[in-house]
C-alpha cells in the first residue's frame, strides 16, 4: 500500500498560494492598464505608466500565476502518477522561495525600466540566469521522481510534463543568449531578422509550452478524477501529444507574416499552424467523449464546468490562432486589438479555468476535505466566464474595426481614415474590456477566498481528528 505521508505536499500548497497571490496582483494591474488607455491621467507616475505596467502584467500572470500553478500542480501530479515522493524535498522548498524572489525582482526591475524589449523575455541577464537555475532545480526533482516511479505505465500527463520541462529550457536559453555590457544591460547575440525569428520561435512556443502542454497535463489528470471515469482514449491522447510537440515548434514565424523574414519561413509556419488544429482537437474530442453519459455532471459537479468550458475555449483558440496565420486574415488582424482578444480567450478561458479546477481539486486532496463552498466556486466560474467573454469579444470587434479601417484607401491610394479617427472608435470597446476585467477579478477574488477557507476547514478537521 502506498504511503501518502511520504509525499511532499508542502510545496504544492506553497506554489498554489503563490500563484493566487501573483494572480491577484497581475489581474489588478491588467485592469489598471486597460483603463489607462481610456483615461491618460491614470498614468500618474513614470514607473506606473502603461509601458512599464504592461510587461509586469504579462510576466506576473504568465510566470507568477501561470508557472506558480504549474510548479505546484506538477509536484502533486508527478508524485501521484509515479507513486513515488520527491527525491529532494528540501530542494523543492528552496525552489519555492527562489521562485517568489525571482518574480518580485522581475516586477521591480521591469517597473524601473530594465528590459530586453522582447515579448515574454523582457528580463535582463542576471534574472535570466536565476530563471535557468530555478528551472534546473525543478527539473531535477520532477525527472528524478519519474525515474524512481513505482508505477511503470507513463500516463499522458507525465509526457506533457516532461515535454514542458525539456522544451521550455531549450527555448528560454537559446532566445536569451546575450552579451552583458552592465549589471542590468545586455545585447542579444542575434541581430535583425535573425533576432526577430528566434524571438518569435521562442515567443509562440512559450505560449505552447507554458499555456498549453502543462495545462493539458492538468486537464488529463483532473478530468478522469473529477468524473470518476477513465479518459476516453489513452491512444488518442498519446497520438495528440506527439503530433502537438512535433507541430508546435515550427509555427513561431506566423507572427512575422509580411515582414522581412523569408517567405519560405513564413509559409512553413502557416502550414504547421493549420496542422496544429488536428492534435489540439484530439484533446478536445477526448475530453468531450470522456463525458459521454455523464453530461449531467455539468450541473452537479463544479469542477466539470471549469474543465469542459476550459477545453472548449482551448478548441476555439486552436481554430482562431491558425486562421490568423493565413496571410489574407493576418493582413486584417495583425497589429490590432484582435490579438489581445485571442490571447485572453486562451489565458482567461482555457488556462485560468483549467488551472483553477486543478487547484481546487488538489487543495481538497491535500487537506482531505471538500471545498469550503460549492456556491462560491460556481459564482467564481460564472464571473470568470462572463468577464472573459466580455473582454475577448469586445477586442475582436475592436480589432476587426481597426484592421478594416486601416485597409481602406482613397482613389489616390492614401488612407481613407486617419489614425485618430480609428483611435476614437476604440474607446467604448476599451471601457467594456475594462469592465470585463473587473468582473473576472471579482470571480478570482472569490476563488482566492474559497481556497483559503478550504485550507482552514481542512486544518480544523485535521486538528479535530488528531
Amino acid at each position: 500500500m502506498e504511503k501518502e505521508v511520504n509525499y511532499e505536499y508542502g510545496v504544492v500548497q506553497g506554489f498554489a498560494l503563490s500563484a493566487l497571490f501573483w494572480g491577484v496582483i497581475g489581474v489588478l494591474i491588467g485592469i489598471l492598464i486597460s483603463f489607462q488607455l481610456v483615461y491618460p491621467e491614470l498614468n500618474f507616475a513614470p514607473w506606473l505608466t502603461y509601458g512599464r505596467l504592461r510587461v509586469v502584467h504579462t510576466n506576473g500572470l504568465a510566470f507568477g500565476f501561470g508557472l506558480g500553478a504549474i510548479f505546484g500542480m506538477f509536484y502533486y501530479i508527478t508524485q501521484r502518477l509515479a507513486k513515488a515522493p520527491l527525491p529532494f524535498p528540501k530542494l523543492a522548498r528552496v525552489h519555492l522561495w527562489l521562485f517568489n524572489a525571482a518574480i518580485a525582482a522581475a516586477a521591480v526591475t521591469l517597473l524601473l525600466g530594465y528590459s530586453q524589449a522582447k515579448e515574454y523575455a523582457e528580463l535582463e541577464w542576471p534574472l535570466d540566469i536565476g530563471v535557468v537555475v530555478i528551472w534546473v532545480m525543478f527539473a531535477v526533482n520532477i525527472i528524478g521522481t519519474i525515474l524512481n516511479r513505482k508505477e511503470k505505465q507513463m500516463y499522458v500527463s507525465l509526457w506533457y510534463i516532461l515535454a514542458t520541462i525539456v522544451t521550455v529550457a531549450v527555448l528560454y536559453i537559446l532566445n536569451n543568449l546575450a552579451i552583458p555590457v552592465g549589471l542590468l544591460k545586455s545585447y542579444s547575440v542575434y541581430a535583425g531578422v535573425d533576432d526577430a525569428n528566434v524571438q518569435w520561435w521562442y515567443g509562440h512556443n512559450a505560449v505552447g509550452f507554458v499555456f498549453t502542454t502543462p495545462i493539458l497535463a492538468m486537464f488529463y489528470y483532473v478530468l478522469p478524477k473529477a468524473t470518476g471515469a477513465p479518459i476516453f482514449s489513452h491512444r488518442l491522447s498519446i497520438i495528440g501529444f506527439w503530433a502537438l510537440i512535433f507541430g508546435y515548434l515550427w509555427t513561431g514565424a506566423h507572427h512575422l507574416v509580411y515582414t522581412p523574414v523569408p517567405d519560405w519561413i513564413q509559409t512553413t509556419a502557416i502550414v504547421f499552424s493549420i496542422f496544429l488544429i488536428a492534435p489540439s482537437w484530439a484533446s478536445v474530442v477526448n475530453g468531450y467523449y470522456t463525458m459521454n453519459g455523464r453530461w449531467d455532471q455539468m450541473r452537479s459537479n463544479y469542477l466539470i464546468k471549469f474543465l469542459i468550458l476550459g477545453i472548449t475555449f482551448y478548441g476555439l483558440q486552436t481554430i482562431q490562432g491558425p486562421s490568423q496565420a493565413i496571410r489574407a486574415v493576418s493582413q486584417v488582424m495583425h497589429y490590432t486589438d484582435y490579438l489581445p482578444g485571442h490571447v485572453h480567450m486562451g489565458t482567461m478561458g482555457w488556462v485560468a479555468l483549467t488551472a483553477s479546477a486543478a487547484i481546487y481539486y488538489v487543495i481538497e486532496r491535500v487537506y482531505k476535505t471538500e471545498v469550503y463552498s460549492v456556491p462560491l466556486a460556481n459564482a467564481h466560474f460564472w464571473l470568470a466566464l462572463i468577464g472573459q467573454l466580455i473582454f475577448s469579444v469586445t477586442m475582436w470587434f475592436t480589432g476587426l474595426q481597426q484592421g478594416l479601417m486601416m485597409m481602406q484607401r482613397n482613389a489616390d491610394g492614401t488612407l481613407a481614415h486617419t489614425f485618430m479617427e480609428a483611435l476614437k472608435l476604440n474607446y467604448p470597446f476599451w471601457i467594456m474590456r475594462g469592465v470585463g476585467g473587473v468582473i473576472f477579478f471579482l470571480g478570482f477574488a472569490i476563488f482566492v477566498y474559497n481556497i483559503l477557507m478550504t485550507i482552514q476547514k481542512g486544518k480544523r478537521l485535521g486538528a479535530a481528528a488528531a
